[in-house]
């Protein structure tokens, strides 16, 4: 029975996508977009907005509400790859729907945390922060597993599917809604606590992304083209009996010479396979080196300002210089990446993170901050590129939501880490100038190691296509 309504689900219902009167991809690509940005409370620039009012409304310090961030972060990336994997088993639609359902239900629950706490220190006398400490890393546990985790990865993932030849193109006009959603979320979040109250505020954004947004994919998503009768970039797929005979005849054709369009990308590696390839961890590696210093950065931004003698208003002001970059530099690498293979991106994207952590060890200067501004901004950039493409265009689709949730476990594990090692450094040292100063290092081994391992698989998709006219 369950089966039954699970491939009902992994259909053309309740309405058929082919009768729409543009290509179901574009539709495709708004829920994609929509799925990240609602994802936001789950993010760290989310949570961080809320981060003073839970400091004074759970008891908690700083330093308790951070260990307690760090702890269901890297809780929450344990299950990432499972989560793939029911990706790859039960499609878009279902785990789009029930991963924001899971979203709304984390946010409702982090919102009465201080009243369950209130509840239970009439039957137990104990510190207050002895209470919402293990609710809070719960809570947290939830908005990461289901937003930066689940949500992120499923927007991501289902919207390949659906094209292939512009893939790159329609990904940067995402990109473009992205960066500017994610640098103004903070802004919007704070006026909204400001409005409403954290607590209102937190279950406002639960209606809207659980029922609202849950509704709206579980009605709209659908995996396929191929299971609406859709082609992937557009057009009606062809009838039984012609697939049969377009297969039979690239089957007896020259695999170097045919490219055949039913199949991806170059081959579909299993996870076994993908965890054996030294390629997976250098783009892992390198994407969640981003997470790591990106996320402690955006989490330190007051603090790392104040150090260089600049102002916390300097210090929100930089995300706007740096986002226009991002934006411009994702739209331009996205759509250049439908005619050139991934490697000049990625060593590019190292050396740019490498520019910015020489901008954040000379922040007191002019120069140094806009080295940070011009390395961050484009490093994202290629970063949004690079997240989008790399694994579909190495590895293939076939369980592309198992190798993309092993590599969100890794780019989660980093974002958590990465506010820590600051912290420690400026507890240790009493500046954060050490950690940055780790970080470049780290990015200077992945460069060589970008520089070093071949990839085999790494063909422009425009080439392709070329060979597929020939």
């Amino acid at each position: 029975m369950f089966s039954k309504y699970v491939g009902r689900l992994q259909g053309d219902w309740p309405y058929r996508a082919d009768r729409t009167p543009i290509f179901y991809g574009w539709v495709i690509a708004v829920i994609s977009t929509l799925g990240l940005l609602f994802s936001v409370p789950g993010q760290t620039m989310g949570m961080a907005v809320f981060a003073d009012a839970f400091i004074a409304s759970f008891g908690l310090s700083r330093t308790e509400l951070s260990l307690a961030y760090m702890l269901g972060t890297i809780g929450s990336a344990l299950f990432l790859t499972k989560a793939g994997r029911l990706y790859d088993q039960l499609g878009a639609r279902i785990m789009l729907t029930a991963s924001a359902l899971g979203l709304g239900c984390a946010l409702v629950f982090i919102s009465s945390i201080d009243l369950i706490a209130q509840q239970v220190l009439h039957w137990v006398a104990v510190d207050l922060s002895t209470i919402t400490f293990p609710l809070i890393l719960l809570g947290y546990f939830g908005v990461r597993f289901s937003g930066q985790g689940v949500m992120t990865s499923v927007s991501t993932n289902m919207l390949l599917l659906w094209f292939r030849r512009n893939r790159g193109r329609v990904l940067g006009f995402r990109g473009v809604f992205i960066s500017l959603g994610f640098s103004l979320s903070p802004i919007l979040l704070a006026a909204l606590i400001d409005d409403f109250g954290w607590r209102d505020s937190l279950l406002l954004l639960a209606v809207v992304v659980g029922p609202g947004f849950a509704l709206l994919t579980f009605l709209t998503v659908r995996d396929r083209p191929e299971a609406c009768d859709l082609q992937v970039d557009g057009g009606r797929a062809q009838p039984k009996v012609q697939q049969l005979a377009a297969t039979s005849a690239d089957l007896s054709a020259d695999s170097d010479s045919k490219f055949n369009p039913s199949i991806d990308e170059h081959s579909d590696l299993g996870l076994a396979q993908v965890k054996r390839n030294p390629v997976f961890w250098l783009y892992s590696s390198a994407l969640s080196m981003h997470a790591l210093f990106g996320t402690a950065v955006t989490f330190h931004i007051v603090a790392i300002f104040a150090e260089a003698g600049r102002s916390r208003d300097e210090a929100f002001a930089y995300f706007i210089p740096q986002a226009v970059i991002t934006v411009v530099v994702n739209l331009a690498a996205s759509t250049l990446a439908d005619y050139m293979r991934l490697k000049p991106f990625l060593l590019v994207m190292l050396v740019s993170f490498l520019f910015g952590a020489v901008g954040l060890m000379n922040l007191e200067t002019n120069t140094g901050y806009w080295c940070l501004v011009a390395g961050f901004g484009v490093g994202g950039g290629l970063w949004g590129t690079l997240s989008n493409l790399v694994f579909i265009r190495q590895f293939g689709s076939a369980h592309l939501g198992e190798i993309t949730g092993l590599n969100t476990a890794f780019t989660v594990f980093g974002s958590a880490i990465g506010p820590l090692i600051f912290s420690v450094a400026l507890d240790l040292t009493g500046s954060m100038f050490n950690a940055a100063l780790i970080c470049a290092g780290l990015l200077v081994v992945l460069l060589v190691a970008a520089i070093l391992i071949r990839q085999p698989l790494d063909h422009a998709p425009s080439a392709l296509f070329r060979r597929g006219e020939d």
